[in-house]
């Protein structure tokens, strides 16, 4: 997959939904999840020229998006939040002071204790998935972790689209609420 390249004008389309899903079991705020996953894409913009295509284009958004969940959390809970941190990396005027982010290696690669927490994060999501009315657990799943196309899922469950998001949507606030009860 090394030098994959990116294609911005498919984000929206191809993981916004991931990446909200993703963000709102951490933020459990609508709003802030939008801004978060809008901001992730954003610097994805901005940094896409350092994508080397080591992973893929998901990954390298999700490990983007991780830190900006972090970032958000820091800017909440620390009166310095609104301080921005740049660094200058060389002498080049036109990419000095390039954000950190941008430049950094992905903290979330592998090690042992992230591993762990992933590994009980999914246990906790496995089990609020259980809890979850079958129907709705099944077709939450299809969406969103088997990538399953709408139509797919409306035409196997004959539901009209709306109805498949307002199923997705009481999917995701009931595992909000399970996750911020057995989770956070």
């Amino acid at each position: 997959m090394p030098g994959q390249a990116v294609d911005p004008n498919q984000w929206i389309d191809n993981y916004s939904d991931y990446l909200f899903n993703y963000t709102i079991v951490r933020v459990d705020d609508r709003e802030i999840a939008k801004d978060l996953v809008q901001e992730t894409f954003f610097a994805g913009l901005k940094s896409m020229k350092n994508f080397k295509g080591e992973a893929s284009e998901r990954t390298w958004l999700i490990s983007i998006l991780k830190r900006k969940i972090i970032d958000h959390y820091r800017k909440i809970n620390s009166n310095k939040g609104k301080a921005e941190i740049r660094v200058g990396y060389n002498a080049d005027s036109e990419n000095e002071g390039q954000w950190l982010e941008e430049r950094v290696a992905d903290p979330f690669d592998v090690n042992a204790e992230n591993d762990m927490e992933n590994s009980e994060l999914g246990l906790a999501i496995h089990d609020c998935i259980a809890k979850l009315p079958e129907k709705q657990a099944t077709i939450f799943k299809m969406k969103t972790v088997q990538d399953f196309d709408t139509e797919a899922i409306c035409n196997e469950f004959n539901i009209t689209p709306s109805n498949l998001w307002v199923i997705i949507h009481r999917a995701r606030t009931s595992l909000a609420n399970c996750m911020k009860e057995n989770w956070f």
